[in-house]
């Protein structure tokens, strides 16, 4: 029987990728469509909903540091 405190690979999330399938990289490697760097969009399904949040916070600041 698996542990069930082992966190699986693409296992259901509160939080939710927040990718609109508009898919283009900037020079530092950060989506125009999500604002996400390449590293947190590549890491997204290995790592907990807390470390999304992180991810979700920093894009959101890269969003309005571009306006």
């Amino acid at each position: 029987m698996p542990d069930k405190n082992a966190f699986l690979i693409g296992a259901p999330s509160a939080v939710n990728s927040p990718c609109i399938n508009i898919c283009c990289l900037n020079e530092q490697d950060v989506c125009l469509g999500c604002w996400r760097s390449l590293d947190e969009i590549k890491n997204w399904r290995q790592v907990d909903d807390a470390t999304r949040q992180d991810f979700l916070s920093n894009a959101k600041q890269r969003r309005q540091a571009a306006k």
